[in-house]
């Protein structure tokens, strides 16, 4: 995992300084009278690079291909290029089509060795008198340590180094942006996982609990057991839902009013809940089941063994560019030493040893979600002691690149 974010933070370093040259640049074509023919030039080839990059990082696909593989041409200068997998033609572009068939067995041989291959003329003879294709260059493209598939250039003079040279790097480019691909979906594999372990933690005792409380007013009060009815369904529809990793405030905290008001069924006057929104950060978007947990930890973990009656504070209120959000109860608390031994040792060992893993699991999933999307500083920060009940604080930067609700 320190490889992968290594790496991933390497990338995002080079894209950031690329992105600088390419905005220079373009600050410099606009004034031709200042710019030199090499900035030009520059400014050129980020461009175009920019324009293959967005298509191969949604992977290597047909579609894709289809869209990166006329700017791969501009990059390497080829009089044609293509795109296979390891098994078919994706794309080409410029010349060469007539000789798909001895591109594609000439690639899955590329692809097979892990080398790049050199075409002349003999190899790719044709019937056609006025065939302009004289050799081709094949190198592969290589993804997270993979080869998944191959870049042929089509030249109509023998190969020069110069063609095989831009070729080559080319391809080794291209690779990278498909590993972001990988990098990408994995992400969103990850994240899809942490949100169904959240429901794992969910349904269980959860799911239990709900249906004993409303099976107990079935017969003294049936309206009330339909309105909560009611609320379990709308609560598990909007937890199971199948769409979307991040959601608004407002709709994690209708989702949670819900859950609240079942809790509230089942242990009566005992559970008491204190609420402080600001009404200008309920459409602030945040990760998907990121507050419930907390909530749930506070009633489950906090109150459940407390006597007599407890109270859970939700507060979020307007911190200029951020969101700042406290879930708070005045439960029985924690020595704080065993929360983070727990939480460190379900990290190494990617389960919960002690014999209440709920509280860890939901903490560390939230903790590790936050940290994903917005960035270390983004954490959970957690205030507990025996018997002093438990705060667990978190901030929200208002708009965050690439982060919208029902994404």
């Amino acid at each position: 995992m320190g490889g992968n974010l290594s790496a991933v933070v390497g990338v995002v370093s080079l894209v950031t300084a690329l992105a600088a040259a390419l905005w220079a640049a373009l600050r410099l074509r606009g004034r031709r009278g200042i710019a030199t023919a090499s900035q030009r030039a520059t400014y050129e080839v980020l461009h175009t690079a920019g324009l293959a990059a967005e298509p191969l990082r949604a992977g290597l696909s047909p579609a894709g291909a289809a869209k990166a593989v006329r700017h791969l041409r501009a990059l390497v200068g080829a009089a044609g290029l293509a795109l296979t997998d390891r098994d078919q033609l994706l794309a080409l572009d410029g010349r060469g089509a007539h000789h798909g068939d001895q591109l594609l067995a000439a690639a899955r041989r590329t692809v097979e060795a892990g080398r790049s291959t050199v075409l002349g003329d003999s190899e790719l003879r044709c019937d056609r008198v006025d065939c302009p294709v004289r050799g081709a260059v094949l190198a592969p493209l290589s993804a997270d340590g993979r080869v998944v598939g191959a870049l042929v250039a089509v030249a109509d003079a023998p190969p020069a180094p110069g063609l095989v040279q831009a070729t080559l790097e080319t391809a080794h480019w291209a690779g990278d942006q498909l590993a972001l691909a990988e990098l990408e979906s994995s992400r969103e594999r990850l994240a899809r996982a942490e949100v169904r372990a959240l429901r794992a933690q969910i349904s269980p005792h959860f799911i239990y609990n709900a249906l004993t409380a409303i099976g107990s007013f079935v017969r003294t009060d049936p309206e009330r057991a339909r309105e909560l009815i009611l609320e379990f369904a709308e609560f598990t529809r909007y937890s199971f839902r199948a769409h979307g990793e991040f959601t608004t405030l407002a709709e994690e905290l209708r989702s949670i009013d819900r859950y609240l008001t079942i809790e509230r069924a089942r242990f009566g006057d005992r559970l008491q809940v204190r609420l402080q929104i600001a009404p200008e950060v309920l459409p602030v978007t945040l990760p998907f089941l990121c507050l419930q947990p907390l909530v749930e930890n506070a009633v489950r973990h906090g109150l459940s063994r407390k006597p007599g009656t407890g109270m859970v504070s939700i507060e979020a209120r307007d911190a200029g560019a951020e969101c700042h959000i406290t879930v708070e109860d005045d439960g029985v608390g924690m020595d704080p030493a065993t929360l983070t031994a727990g939480i460190a040792e379900l990290a190494r060992a990617g389960s919960d040893p002690t014999d209440d893993p709920g509280q860890h699991v939901g903490l560390s999933n939230v903790d590790e979600r936050l940290r994903s999307v917005f960035g270390d500083r983004f954490g959970l920060v957690v205030e507990t002691g025996p018997g002093s009940g438990t705060k667990v604080s978190l901030r929200v930067p208002k708009f965050h690149p690439g982060v919208r609700a029902g994404s």
